[in-house]
């Protein structure tokens, strides 16, 4: 009962402002976009583990061939950080 209410209201709202339309098309379809990105997450990548008996550490399972993304130490990042100042110092400034 209370759900017919809400979709009776939200088609009278829709038929009053038809301008809602695209933004709840978008809205649906970036909830949509962002569901489907976080179960692709959860099935494909080797740092969950659904079946913990069988598999007890899927990043062992890897190839050599396999791609994926790796951080590098923060010390890294640090040491690059003077040769970006000294490229962003040659450019020329904008006044």
């Amino acid at each position: 009962m209370l759900g017919t209410k809400f979709w009776d209201r939200f088609i009278r709202q829709i038929k009053r402002n038809p301008g809602l339309i695209p933004l709840i098309s978008f809205i649906g379809l970036g909830m949509g976009s962002a569901a489907l990105y976080l179960l692709r997450l959860a099935l494909r990548s080797p740092d969950v583990s659904w079946d913990r008996k069988n598999n007890p550490e899927p990043w062992n399972r890897l190839s050599p061939n396999d791609q994926y993304k790796v951080t590098p130490p923060l010390p890294i990042l640090l040491s690059a950080l003077p040769l970006a100042h000294n490229l962003l110092s040659c450019l020329p400034k904008v006044p």
